[in-house]
């Protein structure tokens, strides 16, 4: 018996590319169309169950013409998953997210035609790494900062007593309702909490309800500022009906040896204090460290070519209006003020990459094996469940993607000279 004859290459024409994406002209030959359609006919004939017929016994006309579009399907989706696996392998694609399709062609009889539109992750070469000098600063924590940490501590553990007969002052919680006014006729009203002088309402709402006694209401009209995070409403002004229903003050607890016992396990004040120094001491030096990595990365963009690709841009844009839950058709707007920012992470994200593939310096699975019974320990609790929690939310992955930068950070590092001030 002779061999099959062997079945003609599917081709793959790189048409357009750029730092982040590359386009694909795909051409899969009819012969090799006409061998994935006799795989699914043969598929659908042993699966088929039709009148007249044992299972498997139906006739391949029969089966083409009732399962002609579930089989034009199947080939389809077949052939468009061999192009892709094929074209990893010829164009050695980093994708960053599955490729789109466009201009499709599928005729009876004609190849199938179609175009790869894939994200690329870019290649930087880092010309220079090393030989930088970036400086920590770290801040010196004083003995107000603690105060004041301690004075936040004592705001949350505040009490808040009901004020009868006053007008409410900046610093008092307020409970009030505000209907917007369409010819005197008042529309469906909002309730608000809010504690006078924080910023949560426009200020000449809060002017309003400052002029009012528990349980009054005034018709008014008011302003939007200037700054107002809706575009759309700065400087409008706006008929409303405001009721103020009751008015609280705050009763700040006594700072004592009890009070230190209700927020945590430190039997006096100044044990409390003592801990507060400590967190203190640790945020300011992550944060002299935050800066560190920050000066270094600003050296290595200054002395490298490093692109900000305006599809890696866009991606991570649309990604903070998800996690902000903007509305894409915002996109223009919000992207405009957060461009600058997505910039600077993608060049980040550019350059970590390379380091860490240059070095081989990616976590490994012992690296995060001993992060998470680290963090475990420092929870009391057993590292398998912490990391069942970790796996159950997601968090692996950025747990691992966190202990790759902090290699890569540190090999950076190595190569440089860092001063402490």
């Amino acid at each position: 018996m002779g061999r099959l004859p062997p079945m003609s290459a599917i081709s793959i024409v790189k048409t357009k590319e750029d730092a982040a994406s590359k386009s694909l002209q795909i051409t899969v030959p009819v012969d090799r169309i006409q061998q994935e359609e006799t795989k699914a006919v043969r598929y659908y004939s042993k699966q088929a169950r039709l009148p007249g017929f044992r299972q498997g016994k139906a006739p391949e006309a029969v089966v083409r013409r009732r399962f002609g579009d579930a089989i034009r399907q199947t080939v389809l989706e077949q052939l468009i998953r061999e192009s892709w696996e094929e074209a990893l392998k010829s164009e050695t694609l980093k994708p960053i997210a599955e490729p789109h399709i466009h201009d499709l062609k599928y005729e009876e009889g004609q190849p199938l035609e179609f175009e790869f539109h894939v994200e690329v992750r870019p290649d930087v070469t880092l010309a220079k790494v090393a030989g930088f000098t970036v400086q920590r600063t770290r801040k010196a924590i004083s003995a107000e900062d603690v105060e004041e940490k301690l004075r936040d501590l004592q705001e949350r553990k505040a009490n808040w007593l009901p004020l009868e007969g006053q007008k409410p002052a900046p610093g008092q919680m307020v409970r009030i309702e505000v209907a917007p006014l369409d010819g005197g006729t008042p529309g469906e009203s909002q309730p608000y909490s809010m504690v006078l002088g924080e910023g949560r309402a426009i200020p000449d709402v809060e002017e309003k309800v400052m002029q009012l006694l528990p349980g009054e209401t005034v018709d008014a009209e008011v302003r939007f500022p200037e700054d107002f995070p809706d575009e759309s409403r700065r400087g409008q002004a706006r008929a409303v009906r405001i009721t103020l229903h009751d008015v609280k003050r705050q009763e700040l607890p006594a700072l004592d040896d009890a009070f230190a016992r209700e927020v945590g396990d430190f039997e006096t004040l100044d044990l409390l204090r003592a801990a507060l120094r400590a967190d203190l001491e640790q945020e300011a030096q992550s944060q002299a460290d935050a800066g560190l990595r920050q000066e270094l990365l600003q050296q290595i963009f200054a002395a490298n070519d490093v692109p900000a690709p305006v599809s890696l841009v866009n991606r991570l844009i649309k990604g903070y209006m998800e996690a902000y839950s903007i509305p894409a058709e915002q996109f223009e707007t919000f992207g405009k003020e957060f461009r600058p920012v997505a910039e600077q992470q993608v060049r980040r994200e550019l350059v970590l990459d390379s380091v860490v593939e240059a070095q081989g310096l990616a976590a490994t699975e012992a690296d995060l094996d001993a992060r998470v019974q680290q963090l475990a320990a420092g929870r009391n609790l057993p590292a398998g469940q912490l990391y069942a929690q970790l796996e159950k939310a997601g968090r692996l992955r950025e747990l691992e993607r966190s202990l790759t930068e902090e290699k890569a950070f540190g090999w950076l590092l190595q190569q440089s000279t860092v001063v402490d001030a």
